[in-house]
């Protein structure tokens, strides 16, 4: 914020953004509106300390901000008009719920004398701040322009402390372009990360001492705990798995990390589970169907969690709980697994790491079979850098991605999480190439998905970003089709699509256009596309039900 222990007169707009730029933000996401033309305005005059980026769909505004966090670490900012500009952008809300991805929404209100009595003001909604609350970790409203500096720097506490989430702040269209004296708070001031309870540890410790074929997986909570999990996996020669937010952490070029598919093959004889910073939705609901609900599992394996979220610990409830951050409550597990393991014969580690070997061996020659999906992404695997990122989207290769791709860093795989969100993935990756305007972004996405929000390919063009975004197009919402046919006696309804000329289109909104036939072509296209660094579509083509079907590898038996 400005350096004076002063007061300063300033609009609402202004304290919020003077306060957006004291915590570090430095990007915007938002579509102005008029309950938010000070906040605009205020912008506006800081451009040189926070650059706003325009999309064409508050939803857009909402998964950019979403893309930004989740590639980065930290907040993402968007700012939407209150009522149906929420709603546009709740999706993204609940996908940053999902996925603990600090975001902040940003939105207006009715004039102040109008709340709460319903008499129809312009974007009115009854009680939007309890929807929000409905959607976020936490939501307030502004109601005096003096407090808008402590109610923001609130906003990041609560969006960053514990387990991390979206948050919302809501503001009168009068109150907003008030003036009052405003005093500098500074940056918001965070709790030091939870610590472990020593009895706690001891207690995972000892099982995992006495534990002969431990495995680890890992959730968005542990990506800052990189170093802390490989040193547990190779102390113990546990296989290190994630599904989507932990991939990369420990990857499958390091002797102890393994795909899904391969962690499946070894869930049989798992004798402990270390869950770190995940909800643990492979083993305990994927791979028992979905349907059962399992919230005290019964050993083996015997269950040891490290989690920074006390209600997580009361919705899976483990064998060996540790409350604390990934990284801290990691690290006390090794100092007490090395001195409890210091009294105790040898592990054989090489015998284990075999037997992991033969696994991931064998996994990867399962899928290969996924086709002509999986021949795609290690196309893109060739020609991404090992710090490029993929952001995947709901269809055939999306979801195929989830046990096919090699992710090598974490924060560089971007999915969507548990909501599953048709349409996020290339607003998300219009957010992921804006706080990463030099490295290379590659947006995976169906041709039903696309068409939620290929208005903002004007997006891309309009403010500069180099996106390539491949268009798998099998003429369909290929699942739903799938399903139909198959449990239906054939029949189809909503999931057939009828679809414009791809590249004519990109070239409308003055996109590069390339279509690729095979995974050859798509490698070729991908390494052209992403040197000449401008927006780009390429158009992959499908022969609709040609697909081989990545979901008995997602959904075991």
């Amino acid at each position: 914020m400005f350096i004076s222990s002063e007061p300063r007169i300033l609009t609402a707009g202004d304290a919020i953004v003077e306060a957006l730029i004291a915590n570090g933000i430095d990007a915007v996401y938002g579509l102005p509106g008029a309950q938010l033309y000070p906040l605009f305005d205020a912008l506006a005059r800081r451009a040189d300390r926070i650059r706003t980026y325009s999309a064409r769909h508050e939803q857009t505004c909402g998964y950019m901000a979403f893309g930004h966090a989740r590639s980065t670490g930290r907040p993402g900012v968007f700012a939407v008009v209150p009522g149906p500009g929420v709603l546009n952008a709740g999706a993204a809300l609940v996908t940053a719920l999902a996925t603990s991805t600090p975001v902040l929404c940003l939105t207006g209100q009715v004039p102040s004398a109008f709340l709460g009595r319903g008499r129809g003001h312009l974007h009115e909604i009854p009680d939007q701040l309890a929807t929000l609350r409905g959607l976020t970790k936490w939501a307030a409203r502004i109601e005096r322009v003096e407090d808008a500096p402590a109610i923001l720097d609130e906003a990041f506490v609560r969006m960053l402390s514990g387990r991390p989430g979206p948050v919302a702040v809501e503001i009168a269209w009068d109150t907003l372009g008030q003036s009052a004296p405003i005093r500098a708070l500074g940056p918001a001031t965070l709790p030091a990360p939870l610590a472990p309870s020593a009895d706690a540890v001891e207690a995972a410790a000892r099982l995992l001492v006495a534990a002969e074929r431990p495995m680890i997986f890992l959730g968005t909570g542990a990506r800052h705990a990189g170093d802390a999990v490989r040193e547990l996996a190779e102390l113990l020669d546990a296989p290190v798995t994630a599904f989507r937010g932990g991939r990369g952490i420990v990857p499958e070029s390091h002797p102890l990390g393994i795909s899904a598919v391969a962690a499946h093959a070894l869930w049989p004889e798992t004798d402990a589970l270390i869950g770190i910073g995940t909800r643990l939705e492979l083993p305990y609901m994927r791979w028992t169907g979905m349907m059962r609900l399992i919230d005290r599992p019964v050993a083996p394996p015997h269950l040891v969690r490290i989690d920074v979220d006390p209600e997580e610990m009361t919705r899976l409830v483990a064998h060996a709980p540790i409350l604390a951050d990934a990284e801290t409550g990691t690290r006390a597990l090794v100092a007490a697994v090395r001195r409890l393991a210091a009294d105790r014969p040898a592990r054989d580690g090489g015998a284990r790491r075999a037997v992991i070997a033969a696994a991931k061996t064998q996994a990867r020659a399962r899928i290969e079979g996924v086709q002509p999906q999986l021949g795609f992404l290690d196309a893109i695997r060739r020609a991404l850098p090992d710090d490029g990122f993929l952001v995947p989207e709901l269809c055939q290769v999306g979801f195929t991605s989830y046990i096919g791709f090699d992710v090598r860093r974490p924060r560089t795989y971007v999915s969507e999480g548990y909501q599953g969100t048709l349409g996020a993935g290339f607003p998300t990756a219009l957010g992921v190439k804006a706080a990463h305007p030099d490295a290379p972004v590659i947006s995976v996405t169906g041709d039903g998905g696309f068409l939620f929000g290929v208005g903002d390919l004007a997006t891309a063009v309009q403010e500069g970003l180099a996106l390539v975004v491949v268009v798998f197009d099998n003429g369909a919402y290929g699942n739903v089709r799938r399903d139909q046919k198959t449990a239906f006696d054939g029949r189809v309804l909503g999931s057939t699509l009828t679809n414009p000329d791809f590249p004519a289109l990109a070239r409308a909104f003055g996109v590069d256009a390339r279509t690729a036939i095979t995974a050859a072509d798509l490698e070729r296209e991908l390494v052209s596309a992403l040197a000449a660094r401008r927006p780009t579509v390429i158009h992959v083509p499908i022969e609709p039900d040609s697909e081989v079907s990545a979901w008995p590898f997602i959904h075991p038996r």
